[in-house]
């Protein structure tokens, strides 16, 4: 296996996804390797594509180590831009060298269920004709991207690709909120229906299962709206509004919603640790009651199982029946008692 650019000046298959030319209203063309290889190689394309208002988009997969090993031998990217490509961390950021911008951005992958979706990483480089991207997992928001491209929707730059790719992860975003706050009302019908019957411990399970997934949520959401708020943050003119502007409100937007959701599920958190403790009140009133009313009993029975002469209605053949007509009366005076002092 030899590198990304092998003597014979072609382009190894290992890692490419795809190489598409785009023109604004035409369907993107598929590059030869020659063509990527030269533009690559020299960051300029051959003059029969240096015409005109197009640009290209190179989609690369890292998995492995050869792949990021091709990544880092392009002559025509920075080292702090072939590093980022080829970093394995999670970590976002975005920054830009010149007229490059490069960083890397959050996304779904397509390795779980919708319920539970992992949070994945993928890296780009952008400049205003070349668009290189780099992924370790399948990212089904690039997919739906290069799929869009492939119906003739081409942006007249590749800086709104990046933007499209953050929208769709902010979409999916929203889809996962409206579940959890599908949730949340079914947890709040419950709570505003509440009986005896009612299992509270498992609506504390569903609630601590939302707080969960928002706070994953809101880890993977709130660097990146940091980064687009980031002041010192200036990028080139011609990627300032396609990318850092459009994708900063929907970014923010997302993070609102969010925002939103922790506090519903707060106050519904608040709100059932007061029923539990209402709950738990309830039932310790009804245990104190029937320990006082059954105290006399215990009393009168704890009297009459003396072993001790002289002890009264021993000789009669009613002597149990009048025992517990005088542990009733006992039990009826404690309950009038605690009426009378309003416990009851």
């Amino acid at each position: 296996m030899t590198d990304l650019l092998s003597e014979g000046g072609t382009l190894l298959r290992d890692g490419l996804v795809w190489a598409i030319y785009c023109r604004p209203g035409q369907e993107p063309q598929e590059l030869e390797r020659d063509v990527v290889v030269h533009r690559l190689t020299t960051g300029n394309f051959p003059p029969e594509f240096a015409e005109g208002e197009g640009w290209a988009w190179f989609h690369f997969d890292i998995v492995h180590t050869m792949s990021r090993h091709q990544i880092e031998t392009i002559p025509s990217l920075p080292e702090e831009v072939r590093q980022v490509l080829t970093n394995l961390e999670r970590s976002t950021r975005l920054e830009n060298e010149g007229d490059i911008v490069f960083g890397a951005l959050p996304a779904f992958d397509d390795t779980s269920t919708d319920d539970d979706r992992n949070v994945s990483t993928w890296r780009f480089a952008l400049e205003p004709d070349l668009l290189l991207t780099t992924r370790r997992h399948p990212i089904p928001a690039l997919g739906v991207v290069f799929h869009e491209l492939k119906r003739g929707l081409v942006p007249r730059s590749p800086a709104k690709v990046v933007d499209r790719a953050l929208l769709e992860f902010a979409d999916t975003l929203r889809r996962d909120f409206a579940r959890l706050d599908d949730q949340l009302d079914r947890a709040e019908d419950v709570l505003l229906m509440l009986d005896r019957d009612t299992d509270l411990g498992r609506m504390s399970g569903l609630l601590g299962m939302v707080r969960r997934r928002s706070t994953e949520l809101r880890r993977v959401l709130a660097p990146v709206d940091r980064i687009f708020r980031d002041e010192e943050l200036e990028l080139p003119e011609w990627a300032e509004d396609d990318l850092k502007d459009r994708s900063h409100r929907q970014v923010h937007a997302a993070l609102d919603d969010l925002l939103a959701l922790q506090d519903r599920a707060r106050s519904l958190q608040d709100e059932l640790t007061s029923n539990q403790a209402e709950e738990t009140n309830r039932r310790l009133y009804i245990l104190t009651v029937g320990t006082i009313l059954m105290l006399p009993a215990t009393l009168v029975t704890g009297f009459f199982g003396m072993n001790t002469g002289g002890m009264f209605l021993t000789d009669g053949r009613w002597g149990t029946v009048d025992a517990g007509g005088l542990c009733f009366l006992i039990m009826m005076g404690t309950w009038f008692l605690l009426k009378f002092i309003r416990f009851l």
